[in-house]
This record gives C-alpha cells, structure tokens and sequence, in this order.
C-alpha cells in the first residue's frame, strides 16, 4: 500500500470490517480507520505478520502526513487476555498466550512509540453477515449444517453484534477519543457449548457433538468503554446479549443457506 491510499475520512481495507465501518469514516475526516491484516487468530504465519507490520507503518507515514488520528484493531481475545486474573483490562500488564495476540500487542507498542495520535481498539469476537468462512461462527454453522459439530469443552468466547461494533467506534471518534486503549467486547465469557445450543435451536437443526475437554476463554473488562460511552446501556450488554447476536446472525444465513460467506 502506498502512503497515499490512507486518506483522511477512510477506511483502509476491503473485508468484513471495513465494509460495515466505511459510512462511519466518511463522518470522520479527522480520521483514518485501518481495518485490514491478519483475521485469523490462530495465524502463526511470519510473512503474514510481517505484512499487517508494514501496511501499519505506512498507515502510520500517511496520517503523520496527512494531521490525522489512526484507529488500529488490536484483539480481546483469550490469547490476550487469557493469564490474567479476572477481566482482563486495558490498563493492565498482560503476558499474550499465543502468535497472534503476541504480533498484535507488539504492533499497539509500535503505533504508541510512533508519535501519530492513535486508538486502539482491543475487539473481541465480532458476529454479522458477511463474516469470513475461517471465523467462528460461519464454522460453527457450516459444521451444524453437515451434522456434526466439534464442542470444546472450556471454550468461552465474548460475541458482539458488528452493527453494534460501528455505533461503539462512531462514537468515541465523536467524543475525540485518542491516544489510548478500549476494548470493545460485551463483557461476557459465553461457553462455546451455549453458542452452538443456541444456533441449533435457532435454525431448527440437529447434530450430534463431539466434545472435547479442550479450549480456553477469558472475560473482557468493558468499564473503560462504558465510561467513555455511557450510551453502551442501550446496547444491553449482559449475560443475554448474546442470543440477540445469534439470532441476527441466523436469520441472516437462513436466508441465503447456500451463499458461501466472504
């Protein structure tokens, strides 16, 4: 990517995210949203990792250039937050358990040292139409679909809504919120076991499971965006939230059950 592609008021990239953030750029020509890299956590790939570090530091050049604030997506995930006690925090050191949160911290470091004025965003597991086939979800529904579904036991993992994503991002760049970390997440460790549950009954299907006594989850700590954004109460963000999400998603992939999601 050349310099020049990061102009103020954009997106840059052309996936899931930056589909549904591209009308909130153009809200913000303060600023320029970096919603592209690496989508797969369980990536271990260097040349990948080393791609997203380069698109960064050219993201960087461009806005130093340009006088704007860089929004950066960094990730909530267990590999982040998953040996911490308690909600893992964003204000807190943490000690990342896998490649992928380990590129991603380091990439939050290098954007801080930058100088540019910045916002990281730590997102956890985001669920809507339109979501690549590798993430949870399209997985879970593709499996549920075939017959049967692989359920890890210790699984936990915190869903929120895209739609719900953009009106959380739209927000802080309208309260000016810059130079520091949020998560962005629900605030709660939903069990892979309730997920699939749910979308079974959801989409009116029966499948055999084969559980495993695998998997990882953590809680992400949310009172950072909630003091930012004292409008996340209208969300509903709770130990329910979830089915809401699924069923967004369901009736999305319900009407269209043969289209393969990109």
């Amino acid at each position: 990517m050349s310099a020049g592609r990061a102009t103020a008021g954009t997106v840059v990239g052309r996936g899931f995210l930056a589909r549904h953030l591209a009308p909130v750029a153009e809200r913000h020509a303060d600023t320029v949203i970096l919603a592209a890299g690496v989508s797969l956590a369980s990536t271990t790939a260097p040349e990948e990792f080393a791609r997203e570090a380069e698109l960064l530091d050219e993201t960087i050049d461009a806005c130093r250039t340009l006088g704007r604030r860089l929004v950066f997506f960094s990730t909530a995930s267990t590999g982040m937050y998953g040996t911490t006690a308690g909600p893992g925090r964003e204000d807190m050191p943490v000690v990342p358990g896998t490649p992928y949160a380990r590129h991603k911290l380091a990439l939050e470091r290098r954007l801080r040292a930058s100088g540019a004025d910045h916002l990281v965003l730590r997102l956890s597991h985001v669920v809507g139409p339109g979501q690549p086939p590798h993430q949870l979800l399209p997985t879970l529904v593709r499996q549920l679909r075939e017959g049967l579904v692989q359920v890890q036991l210790r699984a936990t993992r915190d869903l929120i809504g895209v739609a719900d994503v953009v009106t959380v991002v739209d927000r802080l760049l309208a309260l000016d919120v810059r130079n520091t970390v949020v998560n962005v997440a629900s605030g709660t460790a939903v069990p892979v076991s309730a997920v699939v549950d749910h979308l079974e009954q959801r989409l009116g299907l029966v499948c055999r499971r084969e559980f495993r006594d695998t998997g990882s989850g953590c809680t992400v700590g949310v009172d950072r965006l909630r003091s930012l954004v004292p409008e996340v109460a209208a969300l509903r963000f709770g130990p329910h939230y979830y089915r809401g999400v699924l069923d967004g998603y369901a009736t999305s992939v319900a009407q269209a059950p043969h289209r393969t999601e990109r």
